[in-house]
């Protein structure tokens, strides 16, 4: 790659100017505002060349801006830096583009995090002349972000600071107007510094995880308002874009999970995984204790489909459609309508807390989302206060399954009221307070998600090995041990085989760390291969770039991570998963298992390069990250 040691970008085959004077190259309009809360001033800056060929965007370029920030400042303070970013595939004519990623240290974990969101909002913010924002400083008073043909300006937010997020989002289209409009805001949980409150988008796509509305409280900063007239930028090489977008609708087109109108996503949507993940032993429940839920059916996609679906919305353009609008005619949640009844937020609010009433699911997930709160850390905090009150270490706590004190705690989570202010601290400090630290199932302090490593060993490495916290969307090993679909190949694994599932593992990261740095949806991986992905972004930007290349650009984001979570204090021996995965065995098909890990984490670190956890200086140097 010996374009990587040049001073500038190689010859970029095309410049264009767009709608309103901006300059774009190659997918990149060049222009980042630095805002300064404290001050109200904002500073526009391009892109360092050096560093788009590096990171190229989103994630990559976001942990760049934070790692540069440094690692030692706290997450809550006004040193910290919010990054909102986009990637130079955002916004274009390539399918599944429309999305944009928060970047921050973590107030939860402590780590780097990066945390997506789907819908509209990435697409607008290129549209209206941005590549990005970064956020510094802190504002005296409520302050939110109004974006419109490439400039920034803060005003006051008074009037919603308080407020939810789906009456701050109507205040801002009732006062801009619906049209071309997107509005990213924060809920009471952020203005209260709930340390995994989120950065809600458009009512109900989050940036879910890591804290990254708490931040967003720390600075006053209530809401970004964008407004982003369609202002599709052409790739540097129109016909070649021309073949390689055929390509990738092919890919999509003829992939069973992502096929539209048929497709597993678009006919039940992401919560099709629960009854397969339940079939595999793989499905946490009651807090972990068993790796499969008896009533998972009538928490899953197909019952959804049955029973409650109305309509199948897209994000900015997606053809395969996955979200699922539902509407509830009936009881006590009548009348009740959104779209983001996800499996994550479905499993966290159900089987982790043995709750089987899919109505009340729903009802959780849009409080969750009105006070801007990740569903996933609110349910596993739910489940740890069921079982710490099973096991008497706290006083009127929670029964499993109770949908009414369950709604309940999750405002006074948001709130920090009673039993809530504890868990609103985050697990594990919490746990500890209570007196069992092996309850909480996190890892460096963020929650697991929706599947079990007992059933499914490749999640149990990913999870430990996640540079945010236990996380899925690291390195989706279940696309090969649930899906059977891998970058638009038929890919079938054992899920509870553990050799060469770190080989696996490190593989969907570094893919992920290219994708998520495009920033284009993780969902394209299970049909879109590598070279498809390299053609992608070389005809937009005009750099060339083939697959081997596009593995090596994700190694380096996730080695610029993990190096800086390294200076953060996350050192040898930091990847670990709760001890209940390795030695208390699975239920159902996973009722011999346990996870694997230190096996699994012995191969992981060999290839890595690492040693314990930790970048070598001489992987640092290959990657030319020092």
């Amino acid at each position: 790659m010996a374009w990587m040691f040049a001073n500038e970008l190689p010859d970029i085959e095309h410049i264009t100017e767009l709608e309103g004077g901006w300059i774009m190259f190659g997918g990149y309009i060049d222009r980042v505002a630095w805002v300064d809360l404290s001050t109200g001033e904002i500073d526009y800056k391009g892109i360092d060349k050096i560093d788009a060929l590096k990171y190229v965007g989103g994630r990559g370029l976001g942990v760049k801006y934070v790692f540069d920030n440094g690692p030692e400042v706290e997450p809550l303070s006004p040193e910290n830096i919010l990054c909102v970013m986009t990637g130079p595939l955002t916004g274009t004519r390539v399918k599944m583009s429309g999305r944009a990623v928060i970047v921050t240290k973590s107030p939860l974990t402590g780590t780097v995090t990066d945390s997506h969101h789907g819908g509209w909002s990435g697409a607008r913010l290129k549209w209206a002349g941005l590549d990005g924002l970064v956020f510094k400083s802190a504002a005296e008073k409520p302050t939110y972000a109004y974006v419109e043909d490439g400039n920034v300006s803060l005003e006051d937010a008074s009037e919603v600071w308080g407020k939810g997020v789906h009456e701050t989002i109507k205040y801002m289209k009732d006062k801009y107007g619906e049209k071309d409009l997107s509005v990213m805001a924060i809920g009471p949980a952020g203005e209260k510094l709930v340390r995994f409150a989120c950065i809600v988008n458009e009512h109900n796509r989050a940036s879910g995880r890591g804290g990254t509305g708490a931040v967003a409280g720390s600075k006053k900063l209530k809401c970004v308002v964008i407004k982003g007239p369609r202002n599709i930028p052409p790739p540097a090489n129109l016909e070649d874009f021309r073949e390689a977008d055929s390509q990738c609708v092919q890919y999509i087109m003829d992939t069973e999970v992502t096929s539209p109108g048929t497709g597993d996503l678009h006919v039940t949507g992401t919560n099709t995984l629960m009854n397969l993940a339940n079939e595999i032993g793989a499905l946490p429940t009651r807090n972990a204790q068993t790796s499969d839920f008896a009533r998972a059916d009538a928490v899953g996609g197909e019952t959804v489909k049955d029973t409650i679906l109305v309509g199948n919305p897209t994000c900015y353009a997606c053809p395969v459609a996955c979200k699922k609008e539902i509407l509830i005619t009936d009881g006590k949640y009548k009348g009740l309508r959104m779209e983001s009844l996800e499996y994550e937020s479905a499993w966290a609010l159900g089987g982790m807390c043995d709750n089987d009433d899919v109505k009340a699911i729903a009802a959780m997930i849009d409080r969750c989302n009105d006070f801007g709160i990740d569903t996933i850390e609110t349910g596993c905090a739910l489940a740890m206060t069921m079982e710490a009150t099973e096991k008497g270490l706290v006083e009127d706590g929670l029964a499993w399954g109770d949908t009414d004190a369950m709604m309940s705690l999750i405002r006074k989570i948001a709130f920090r009221e009673g039993l809530g202010a504890a868990l609103a601290e985050g697990l594990d400090p919490c746990s500890k307070e209570w007196g069992d630290p092996h309850i909480a199932m996190t890892v460096k302090g963020q929650s697991i998600p929706a599947y079990d490593p007992r059933g499914m060993q490749g999640m149990g490495i990913g999870y430990a090995t996640s540079n945010r916290g236990a996380c899925h969307l690291r390195g989706y090993t279940p696309a090969a041990e649930v899906v059977g679909w891998v970058l638009g190949e038929e890919m079938e694994v054992d899920p509870l085989e553990w050799k060469g599932k770190a080989q696996l593992l490190i593989i969907f990261q570094n893919v992920y760390g290219f994708v998520d740095s495009l920033d284009t949806c993780k969902f394209g991986t299970f049909a879109i291969p590598l070279a498809v992905y390299a053609q992608l972004y070389s005809t937009v930007t005009g750099v060339h770039l083939d697959a081997d290349e596009l593995l090596k650009t994700g190694e380096r984001v996730y080695n610029l991570e993990r190096y800086y979570n390294n200076l953060a204090g996350w050192a040898e021996g930091s990847d670990y998963l709760p001890e209940r995965f390795l030695k208390e065995k699975g239920t159902g098909a996973a009722s011999e298992s346990v996870c694997e890990l230190d096996k699994m984490l012995e191969e992981y670190y060999t290839i890595r390069g690492w040693v314990n956890g930790v970048v070598s200086e001489s992987k640092l140097a290959e990657l030319e990250i020092i």
